[in-house]
């Protein structure tokens, strides 16, 4: 991977759309997107329930935390719908510039928001406002770095180039943990708690920075270019999406269900029964959590290679057989006082996690034409958040408090079961071009 980003990085000065240009403009954006995702996420965790939730009892205050956790994926299709509309109507380059900046702006702010102690119930309503914002511009930023990413392919490499914007996931999550991880270590907790929190929020404006810098530079895809010289956009993709791909939509969105439901359960779940139920240290359980990433990261380019070798649809239907098997795994290997088993389990998770991730993306964006193909990919993507992620941790956390981890492992399956039954109903994507 070191060799792949550093190609990228000596192609960034290189005038037009440049392959490493492209892939590191699709790459920067989801790297921003998920590490402010993923300190958000740390942070509804480890330090906002005592913060904007100090009346109630600590396993209260965390619900209520992931619950703003959760307004983000409600917000993601409305971003969906304005991000995407400007994206089949004007083009993907100003589209993305400005769903990075309605992004970036919105994590920044969390990082000056005053405390409930400070402005009493104010607080979370702020906080809450400020994740909208987020979840705004994250409805707009993940399809548009996938088409940006998969309309500049050549042939036979579209789900190769489509998996780049996918490794902005654990590229986000390393570095979100590892800030949270060097704060924990260099501060007290009662300066971590003060302010400490706060820095990975502001920090992350050098990130967006960067990505406006670099998509600045790059000029409209192949793609959408043939689509205003032959005057096909459509005139509200919105509707043109509902009234003659709303199939594709609708199974579009419970494949992408599996992958959500694994994430967010492997990660910001594990996080939270980790380190309260089940006794480990946040310093431990985030080391485990970032060297299993490193294992989410290898195997989105695997599973890219295999797509473009033997198609997204089997691909993908062996990763949702092989993500129920590891349902099972759920409660015998995520346990108490034995970190050896909980990282096996991490990383297990996480591996299957980026097995289907990788491909995911390119098939999304080629289950519509490239008239509708922003809005198309974007809001299948986050229907599926909506449904897969915005409340996985809230229900796996009610699930192992009242019937234990096992029903969790069932709810994993019981999603990977839905995106096969999907996937067998959709046809193969890989040599659709239109």
């Amino acid at each position: 991977m070191r060799d792949i980003l550093a190609h990228l990085l000596s192609q960034l000065m290189t005038s037009g759309n440049s392959k490493g240009r492209v892939l590191f403009a699709s790459l920067i954006g989801t790297t921003i997107e998920f590490f402010d995702f993923y300190i958000y996420a740390t942070a509804a965790v480890l330090v906002f329930p005592t913060l904007f939730f100090p009346n109630a009892d600590p396993t209260t205050a965390t619900l209520q935390s992931l619950a703003t956790f959760a307004v983000a994926f409600f917000a993601r299709p409305l971003g969906s719908a304005v991000f995407g509309h400007y994206g089949d109507r004007i083009g993907r380059k100003a589209t993305l510039v400005a769903a990075l900046l309605t992004m970036g702006l919105s994590t920044v702010a969390i990082g000056f928001l005053p405390t409930y102690a400070q402005i009493g119930v104010l607080a979370p309503a702020l906080l809450a406002l400020c994740r909208f914002g987020q979840g705004l511009g994250l409805g707009g930023e993940w399809g548009g770095a996938v088409l940006l990413a998969t309309e500049n392919a050549p042939p036979g490499k579209r789900a190769w180039f489509g998996m780049f914007p996918q490794l902005g996931a654990p590229l986000g999550f390393l570095l979100s943990s590892g800030t949270f991880l060097a704060l924990t270590h260099f501060l007290s907790n009662d300066d971590f708690m003060s302010w400490g929190w706060r820095i990975p929020f502001i920090a992350s404006s050098l990130l967006v920075f960067v990505g406006l810098y670099v998509r600045l530079r790059i000029t409209e895809t192949p793609a959408f270019t043939k689509t205003l010289a032959r005057n096909e956009r459509a005139e509200v993709p919105m509707v043109t999406l509902f009234r003659e791909h709303g199939s594709a939509l609708f199974h579009g969105t419970v494949i992408a269900l599996t992958v959500f439901v694994v994430f967010y359960l492997m990660t910001v779940f594990t996080l939270s029964w980790g380190t309260t139920a089940l006794g480990y240290s946040r310093e431990t359980f985030l080391k485990l959590q970032m060297f299993s990433m490193v294992f989410f990261a290898a195997t989105i380019p695997l599973s890219a290679i295999v797509a473009d070798r033997y198609g997204r649809r089997v691909t993908l239907m062996v990763v949702g057989a092989l993500t129920m098997l590891f349902g099972l795994a759920f409660e015998p290997l995520f346990v108490a006082n034995d970190p050896i088993a909980c990282l096996v389990f991490l990383i297990l998770g996480l591996s299957v996690m980026g097995l289907g991730y990788g491909p995911l993306g390119t098939l999304l964006a080629e289950l519509f034409p490239t008239r509708v193909r922003y809005t198309g990919a974007s809001l299948t993507f986050n229907l599926a958040g909506i449904f897969g992620a915005s409340l996985a941790p809230y229900a796996a956390t009610w699930l192992a408090t009242d019937f234990g981890l096992s029903a969790v492992g069932g709810y994993m399956a019981l999603a990977a079961g839905l995106s096969l039954w999907a996937l067998s109903r959709t046809p193969e994507t890989q040599y659709r071009d239109d």
